[in-house]
């Protein structure tokens, strides 16, 4: 994912994780806040709950590749934070694409499709 579509300041992800309206799964959760840019940001977060070093790294790895295919279908103007879950760790990448695509729908971030 290019640095231009991450948050990256602590100060963000407090902000978005305070003020953000949240979508939970049992892989991850999405926390959503509008923003005054012009593009959509992502911040990924994986807690110790998670596991060690390497397990949180390689979830982070497969949220980020996952949101990386997504972007062009997102709606821009947005603050995201996703927080992987414990159960991430034993989920197929397919699952994690699931669940995260489940929770942008919920969350009404795709953009329209209008060439249905």
């Amino acid at each position: 994912m290019k640095r231009k579509f991450r948050l990256t300041s602590t100060i963000d992800f407090k902000r978005v994780r305070r003020k953000g309206k949240s979508f939970a799964h049992p892989l991850v959760v999405l926390i959503v806040l509008p923003n005054e840019t012009g593009s959509s940001r992502f911040g990924i977060s994986a807690g110790r709950s998670v596991g060690n070093a390497i397990r949180r790294n390689r979830s982070k790895r497969q949220i980020r590749e996952i949101i990386r295919l997504l972007i062009p279908q997102i709606l821009k103007g947005w603050d995201m934070v996703v927080l992987a879950r414990k159960p991430i760790v034993s989920a197929s990448f397919q699952d994690i694409e699931t669940a995260i695509h489940q929770l942008f729908q919920q969350a009404k971030l795709f953009q329209e499709q209008h060439d249905q």
